[in-house]
């Protein structure tokens, strides 16, 4: 069973009896007010809307992964088994077959983007790329959307782990991601110079930033003075504990593959993990969307080897990730969403790879009230075509956007004065909901 690692925000018990020393007779309802107080700051921190997305870069073959074709040519050596749910997946995924009842596969995926960066931009946004238009990216609309829920919270609401995100678009730099590596670290956040000197420049920046926002060039000045403040509260936060992973009890750690333990199947790539369980920190802190890179996935050549050794990095870490929200309480209020930008080719090429592939192609998301347990649609035997109804980018965000309680009604307003409708009018896929 996994155990809370976050301390509750405010008065400690210690601290509220040195106050009650020597009245006695308020002794027991004075523990009992303390104890509501740590339990009601750590319900606010879990009972929030929250959404991680664990990002594939390269484009994973979810052929191999989510929607095998055992017995066709294009079906490849593994084999699918049963899951906690009523679909069937890859042997090499043990471990999230046991979560399947959280989660569902939406196998009838269709897009047109094939490059992998202008579909890294479609399935952030919603939106094809565009040269007049910079869209907002998932992470930039949900903490825009849903910072608010935690009035108190110090650390940026949109975190990216391992990799840089796509970024905030019209919404402004308060909306980037906050990029770390999966040991938690920010660049160049720390000074290696006295508090004083540090407390001079700062000034004198100040002064800067001022007297450049003050000539009237727009709202660039004020974001970034608004970034700048975030920052150096950020160094002296205790809210960047969150980031530090090695702080959880060592089984967690070994349930993540963080660090090897009976039953891990790790290998030596350890950085997925942490970034997992950095994301579980993360939102159990406040944070309203977090981001983990897991790249590699580009494999036009020996692809089944490289997922006998890549698969398990994947399994164990996201596996343990649903587990955890679950035992938490919070994967009510949290989605949970796998994907990259496409696929890879039903057809196995020379080098026993896979190209890039976005007519057919399978997203799995879970948490946050979406029914799990299902695969919703359907491809052809030798997985070459949607028989179904067809799903795109914006009606996977239309989707997470409803299951957290953000108004699908909603519009922006571009900087060039043009309305954008959230989610670029994506329609919800109806059995995430039934």
């Amino acid at each position: 069973m996994f155990r809370s690692s976050s301390v509750p925000a405010g008065m400690t018990r210690r601290h509220f009896m040195q106050h009650l020393a020597g009245a006695s007779a308020m002794a027991l309802p004075a523990i009992n007010f303390t104890n509501a107080l740590a339990a009601s700051a750590t319900e606010l921190r879990k009972k929030h809307k929250a959404c991680i997305l664990l990002w594939m870069g390269g484009g994973p073959s979810t052929i191999d992964m989510w929607d095998l074709k055992p017995g066709a040519n294009t079906g490849g050596p593994f084999t699918p088994i049963a899951t906690s749910g009523n679909a069937q997946i890859c042997e090499h995924l043990p471990m999230m077959a046991k979560q399947m009842h959280h989660m569902s596969i939406i196998r009838s995926m269709s897009t047109r983007e094939a490059d992998h960066n202008r579909g890294r931009y479609y399935m952030h946004t919603g939106y094809v790329p565009s040269t007049t238009v910079e869209h907002p990216s998932y992470g930039a609309v949900i903490s825009h959307e849903l910072a608010d829920q935690v009035p108190n919270l110090e650390i940026p609401p949109f975190v990216s782990v391992g990799g840089g995100s796509v970024g905030p678009g019209f919404l402004g730099m308060t909306y980037a991601p906050f990029v770390v590596d999966t040991n938690g670290d920010v660049r160049n956040l720390k000074f290696e110079i006295e508090q004083s000197r540090l407390e001079q420049r700062l000034l004198t920046l100040k002064a800067v930033e001022k007297s450049f926002a003050d000539q009237g060039r727009g709202d660039a000045p004020k974001d970034h003075d608004k970034i700048l403040d975030k920052t150096i509260s950020l160094m002296t936060s205790k809210q960047m504990a969150a980031f530090k992973v090695n702080q959880e009890p060592k089984e967690v750690q070994e349930r993540y593959g963080v660090i090897a333990g009976a039953g891990g199947r790790m290998g030596g790539n350890t950085g997925f993990a942490r970034g997992c369980l950095m994301a579980r920190r993360l939102v159990e802190e406040g944070v309203p969307f977090v981001e983990v890179d897991f790249g590699g996935w580009d494999n036009h050549a020996g692809i089944f080897t490289t997922f006998e050794n890549k698969l398990p990095q994947l399994d164990q870490p996201m596996s343990a990730l649903i587990e955890d929200l679950d035992q938490r309480g919070m994967l009510e209020d949290t989605a949970v969403i796998w994907m990259g930008e496409f696929s890879r080719t039903p057809r196995i090429n020379g080098t026993t790879g896979r190209d890039h592939w976005a007519r057919a192609w399978s997203v799995v998301v879970g948490g946050a009230g979406m029914k799990g347990g299902q695969a919703i649609g359907a491809t052809n035997e030798d997985g070459t075509e949607v028989t179904t109804d067809p799903y795109t980018s914006e009606d996977v965000m239309a989707s997470v956007l409803k299951a957290l309680g953000v108004s699908l009604e909603k519009s922006f307003t571009s900087k060039n004065n043009r309305p954008m409708k959230i989610a670029n009018s994506g329609k919800v896929i109806k059995e995430l909901f039934a």
